[in-house]
């Protein structure tokens, strides 16, 4: 059983296409605040030699991921609108902070982002907390960040989930699927094995799949940024409920 008692009210989250067309930007804004010295500095020492802009982007991308993963610990922080220069100054944060971080870091680098927003069932998250089942919230509101391969207006656009492969060849990769338990989060799993929201995947291995659809209650489109995103559907918990928790949460490890 999950609970409603904590999210925002008066927030229609369903049926909506806002976002679509949404063009991204590489603009800083309060949440991806790169020009903070400590974003620009996950940029550092990256050198990638490559004839395609495309290429150079992606690898760019996957280092910058390697390190913020061994930057930032992994904890359950319920606040998704913390500015990323302040999650990299405490050294931890959620797995929305971090896809927020490099989000920021590629925006430093002059590649556009824009996030998809997804409604995820809560009983996604039951493995983590097995004993809190009922304060875990009915639906938890996912900024799923995507970005520009280059900068023709045609330019394709690329998920994070295929950063380190195509779901085809993740899902082929001999891995079994996310379980959202231990210690492995979704910014983790996203460089071995596939993460699959529209059901084009299944892992062929034993043990958790790649097709996580299942567990999508809504698609709300595209953004130009987190920011926008959350300015119109709020954040998964409400403000006193975040309040109250992210003193314990937001210091408790990811595990």
């Amino acid at each position: 059983m999950t609970s409603s008692l904590l999210t925002p009210r008066r927030r229609s989250r369903v049926g909506t296409t806002g976002g679509v067309a949404a063009t991204g930007s590489t603009a800083p804004t309060r949440i991806l605040d790169w020009r903070d010295p400590l974003v620009a500095s996950l940029l550092d020492g990256i050198e990638v030699t490559a004839e395609s802009e495309t290429v150079r982007r992606i690898e760019t991308l996957r280092q910058a991921h390697s390190r913020i993963t061994a930057a930032v610990r992994p904890v359950y922080s319920v606040q998704d609108a913390r500015p990323v220069s302040e999650v990299l100054r405490r050294g931890r944060g959620s797995c929305s902070q971090r896809l927020a971080v490099l989000e920021a870091v590629a925006r430093a680098a002059g590649v556009a982002t824009r996030v998809r927003g997804l409604l995820v069932d809560g009983t996604f998250w039951y493995p983590r907390f097995p004993r809190l089942r009922r304060i875990v919230p009915d639906r938890v509101l996912l900024a799923w960040p995507e970005f520009r391969l280059d900068d023709a207006p045609s330019a394709s656009w690329l998920a994070v989930s295929e950063l380190f492969g195509s779901l085809g060849e993740l899902s082929d990769g001999g891995e079994a699927g996310f379980t959202n338990s231990g210690s492995e989060t979704l910014f983790e799993a996203l460089a071995r094995t596939a993460i699959d929201w529209d059901g084009a995947t299944l892992c062929p291995t034993a043990g958790a799949g790649c097709d996580l659809s299942a567990y999508v209650v809504a698609d709300l489109g595209r953004f130009d940024s987190r920011d926008e995103l959350f300015a119109r559907h709020g954040q998964t918990l409400c403000p006193v409920a975040r309040v109250l928790a992210e003193p314990v949460m937001g210091r408790h490890r990811a595990a």
